[in-house]
Parts: C-alpha cells; structure tokens; sequence
C-alpha cells in the first residue's frame, strides 16, 4: 500500500477517537466530514481503508488497522517528548503532530523499548502495544522501566504512574510517589523497598510495576 499522507494519517487518528477508541465501527458520514479538513477522505476510500454506504462511514479492518498505527506512534511521540526530552503542555503536543509522522516501524519499536514499552501516554490515554510490547524485545537500553525492573541501589527520576485503581494511586501520592520527585529502589524481596525524599517504603510487584522511573545513567 502506498504510504500515507500526513494528512489521511491525522484523519485517521481523529476518526478513531471519534469512535470512542475504536469501539464503535462507524458513524454518520457528515460527522466524518466535518473531521476532514483537507479532503483526505477521499484518500482513505481509495485504498481502501474505508467505505460509505446509506449515509454512514466506516473504516475496513486495514483502515482501523491503520489508525492504531497512528495513534499508537503518536502517543508513543508524545511519551518521549515528555519522559526524555522533558518536553511538555501545548509544545509537546504540536510537536507530536509532526513527529510521529517520521516514526518508522523500526524507530517506533526502538522508541518504545526505550521508553520501557510504556502503557499509557501523558494525557492517561492507553498506547496500543506493538510487536516489540508483545515480545519485550530490548533492542536498545531503555530509557524508562518501571521501579520493578530497576535494580536495587539503583533509582532514577519519577516519570510517570500508571495506577488504574484511584485507591492504588492515592496512596501512591501520599507517600511522595509523584512525577519529577527522585526514587532509589533499596530491594526487591521479600518486598520492593523504595526510598522516596527521606522516607522508606515497601509495596507488592504489581505496585511498583505502576510506577515509572526515567533512570539515571550508569
């Protein structure tokens, strides 16, 4: 398939939130429209990865293939912006925009080892896996991982925490547990002992699989 232009690729992407995540499967083709600001629709109906009929929109199963491509990579672009360039607010967005367009499917899979195959983006909105989430192949260092794989005697900066449960994530936040605070891992059995600020604290793997650490150069 021809590549995609920069263009088809961010209807693609709005499209998709549009259909709450690629939950739904089509919408009215005016409401499709009205996304289309530079008349990538027709792009999309020519190869194929989506179809009209009665009045309604939809994207085939390549185009929805498709989309989460493209939200993946740019979230994935919004994730090392945020996490190692310390780039963030309205410049990491635009940003983004433009970055993910460059990402191909090796840089992407690379990006996102070093980033440690990272779950959700800045904004809490989740980062379809790719090859490399599914097979953990660590193909360069990475940059970030979550306190569970860091060794112990070893630490970094808080990234981000990724608390699905609001309980997890308050008692998260009480004990200091935030982004840009650092973190030292003391151990890892029979619990994970972290040091935060002056204070000591000890929780399960699955709690310090929650919180990642941008790790300091060894």
């Amino acid at each position: 398939m021809p590549k995609l232009s920069d263009e088809a690729q961010e209807l693609l992407e709005a499209l998709w939130l549009r259909l709450g995540e690629g939950a739904a499967v089509s919408l009215p083709l005016a409401e499709a429209h009205a996304l289309d600001a530079d008349g990538a629709i027709l792009d999309l109906l020519d190869l194929g990865l989506a179809s009209t009929s009665d009045g309604t929109f939809r994207l085939t199963p390549l185009g929805r293939a498709e989309a989460l491509a493209a939200v993946r990579r740019h979230r994935l672009a919004e994730r090392l912006l945020a996490d190692v360039l310390d780039v963030g607010g309205p410049a990491m967005d635009e940003a983004a925009c433009g970055f993910e367009h460059s990402l191909t499917p090796g840089v992407e899979q690379a990006i996102c080892t070093l980033l440690g195959h990272p779950r959700v983006c800045p904004h809490g909105k989740p980062i379809p896996e790719g090859e490399c989430c599914r097979k953990q192949r660590q193909v360069v260092p990475r940059a970030v991982a979550p306190l569970c794989d860091v060794r112990p005697g070893e630490g970094g900066r808080i990234a981000y925490v990724h608390a699905p449960a609001a309980r997890q994530l308050q008692k998260l936040m009480a004990m200091g547990v935030l982004p840009g605070r650092d973190i030292k891992l003391l151990q890892r059995f029979p619990s994970y002992v972290f040091q935060v600020g002056h204070s000591q604290f000890a929780v399960d793997e699955e709690t310090a699989r929650t919180i990642y650490v941008r790790l300091q150069e060894r």
